[in-house]
């Protein structure tokens, strides 16, 4: 991300300014967990998008910058919520608020995320870039509730599957390079392409983050993890589809009835390697990275879309 960083690199210190003042707040604890949230931040691939895809339009401004604060306020609620739905502990390495402060406080501080949210863009009139953004926030909790659903029946379906990702991750990558196209493309069709442009990203992200759980390496989450929560990813999709029935028979009961033990749940990542599902998900992930670029080489060559160009290479070549 070494180009991404340089070319917005003083828009990326005026982003951080502007969103440690978006996270304020007059309440003690809540203002600490703030900090603390704040100097824990992840990599920021969102408002990176972001400030690029503005770019990719002109000169940032305020609102490109609002936008970027909306877009990081919004994922950061949802990261804070999900640690509490999945009652995971840890979140980047570090303690998640859930694990440090208890459920009560990390569900009121992921709601007091999405109310500054709120609030940032009806305070400034941000009524296009909020629209964009309530959309990908409905579509995102659609996502996970499908997912539920699907994942309660064992639904082998890999068209559902797109389904499941397109809402819970793909949409809040699509809107956040559609809120920052907003602030400097006055041509809607070229806002819409950018949306585009970033929802196929962020289907190849999630495919990325997929394939991470059938790693060895410290990626920031326990190997197995999307198994022992009955979270069906597209490698354990095509592996049910294409193994013996004696071995589906079996993964489908591990995956129901034994997803907390070491030794089953290393039964069905080996079986997933072993059937050819982490070679047809790589596969399936370069395939919507290269539609991706596809997209983005209809806008004209600048260093500004050579950046978004390793940004999106960096989601599919990452190791965390």
């Amino acid at each position: 991300m070494n180009l991404a960083k340089r070319v917005i690199s003083v828009e990326l210190d005026t982003f951080e300014t502007h969103f440690r003042e978006a996270v304020k707040s007059r309440v003690s604890l809540l203002d600490r967990i703030m900090r603390y949230i704040v100097k824990r931040k992840g990599k920021q691939l969102r408002p990176m998008f972001v400030l690029l895809s503005a770019k990719l339009g002109g000169e940032l401004k305020e609102s490109s910058y609002r936008a970027a604060s909306l877009v990081e306020l919004l994922h950061t609620a949802s990261l804070v919520h999900d640690d509490v739905v999945d009652d995971s502990l840890e979140r980047r390495g570090f303690f998640s608020i859930n694990a440090l402060w208890k459920n009560k406080i990390a569900v009121l501080v992921g709601d007091y995320l999405l109310m500054k949210a709120l609030l940032l863009a009806l305070n400034n009139k941000e009524y296009q870039i909020l629209e964009i953004l309530a959309e990908a926030v409905k579509v995102m909790s659609e996502g996970e509730l499908l997912q539920f659903e699907k994942s309660r029946k064992l639904n082998l379906d890999e068209s559902v599957y797109y389904e499941i990702i397109k809402g819970k991750t793909a949409s809040l990558l699509a809107s956040a390079c559609a809120a920052g196209a907003c602030t400097t493309f006055q041509d809607t069709a070229q806002i819409e392409k950018l949306k585009l442009f970033g929802e196929k990203v962020g289907m190849a992200f999630q495919i990325k983050d997929d394939l991470f759980d059938y790693g060895s390496d410290n990626i920031g989450k326990p190997t197995g993890n999307d198994i022992k929560e009955k979270k069906l990813t597209l490698p354990l999709i095509y592996t049910l589809n294409h193994c013996s029935p004696e071995v589906k028979k079996k993964l489908i009961y591990i995956v129901k009835n034994e997803n907390t033990k070491k030794d089953k749940v290393k039964f069905v990542t080996e079986s997933v390697k072993q059937c050819g599902g982490i070679r047809y998900a790589t596969e399936k992930m370069f395939a919507f990275r290269d539609e991706a670029l596809t997209i983005l080489h209809e806008f004209p060559d600048s260093e500004v879309r050579q950046a978004l160009e390793e940004l999106v290479r960096y989601t599919t070549d990452r190791n965390y």
